[in-house]
């Protein structure tokens, strides 16, 4: 993005748009990809890629076809292809997180698979040529014993893909796995839910600073938060949670966060409260936060990147 002021941009689920804000005030400075621009109806996972182009993971809901992932241009927001076609072979279902790696490997978090009858089909973790798009297969996952959910990906301190995978048939289970980028073979189960930890549903995930890992977690029942869960980078071990509600209030919940200016986590607010559609910007020493972006301006914010963040490690 050169050596111009950063800004943040966020995917808006309410009206299909991208929409650009300052990165260090929050002043929004318009709509940078316009609804429906290049057939984007379900944007998900943003990223630039190692030209300065914007990449977008898109769902296409609701539409009788596959997901895609689009590309526009990074200066102005104008469509310039679809970089992974929605009718090619391997084409994804229902993206969510991308990353791209040094080697221009696009990975895709793919949900579920399509399905003919009511219940959920697991998803695939798929790999894609970074600069044309072709389709380079799924990673292993069969060293994985529970259903295959994948939701988001980093890649670590560590060079391993790290995944968010969620268990339909069980909401209140949830996991991190480990793959090895090159190989695409599964390394390990890094965390998994339990009573300490209480991962349900995770999707967003990214290491600060510190180098710990940070994940969007979901409330269990109505006598629960909604919150962003702390673990040790190295180990997994669970260090501490970051409420974003409070038992018997409005919801307030995140899919997607990321670190930014200052080492200060920016999370995308959505849920049924008054704070709905804002961006909440964490200091996560404290868990103190400010309202980087007030209601009004996003309807339902998901997933968010920066300029400058590296569209790999996630990094700021």
């Amino acid at each position: 993005m050169g050596i111009r002021r950063d800004s943040l941009y966020i995917g808006d689920q309410s009206d299909d748009t991208v929409k650009r804000f300052d990165a260090v005030t929050g002043r929004f400075i318009g709509t940078f990809v316009t609804s429906g621009s290049g057939g984007l109806h379900g944007p998900q996972g943003l990223i630039f890629n190692h030209v300065g182009n914007l990449l977008v993971s898109n769902q296409n809901v609701d539409l009788p076809q596959n997901g895609n992932v689009l590309k526009y241009n990074g200066e102005t927001g104008a469509f310039l292809s679809e970089l992974v076609s929605s009718i090619q072979v391997g084409a994804s279902f229902a993206p969510h997180g991308i990353v791209l790696s040094n080697s221009n490997v696009l990975f895709v978090a793919d949900l579920q698979s399509a399905s003919s009858n009511e219940e959920p089909q697991p998803g695939e973790l798929r790999a894609y040529n970074g600069a044309i798009g072709d389709f380079l297969g799924t990673l292993n996952h069969s060293g994985f014993n529970g259903p295959f959910f994948p939701r988001s990906v980093v890649i670590g301190p560590d060079g391993l893909l790290y995944v968010s995978v969620f268990n339909p048939f069980d909401p209140l289970n949830g996991f991190v796995l480990r793959f090895d980028p090159e190989t695409r073979e599964f390394v390990d189960v890094f965390i998994e839910s339990n009573s300490v930890n209480n991962l349900h549903r995770p999707e967003g995930l990214v290491f600060g600073p510190d180098g710990n890992l940070y994940i969007t977690s979901f409330r269990a029942d109505a006598e629960d938060t909604d919150k962003i869960l702390v673990f040790e980078g190295k180990t997994g071990t669970f260090i501490k949670k970051i409420d974003l509600d409070e038992v018997g209030g409005p919801r307030a919940f995140a899919q997607a966060i990321l670190f930014g200016p200052e080492g200060r986590l920016f999370v995308p607010i959505t849920g049924n409260g008054p704070d709905t559609g804002s961006v909440r910007r964490y200091d996560v020493e404290s868990g103190s936060f400010d309202v980087f972006v007030p209601p009004g301006i996003l309807g339902s914010p998901f997933y968010l990147t920066f300029g400058n963040t590296d569209p790999g490690t996630l990094a700021y």
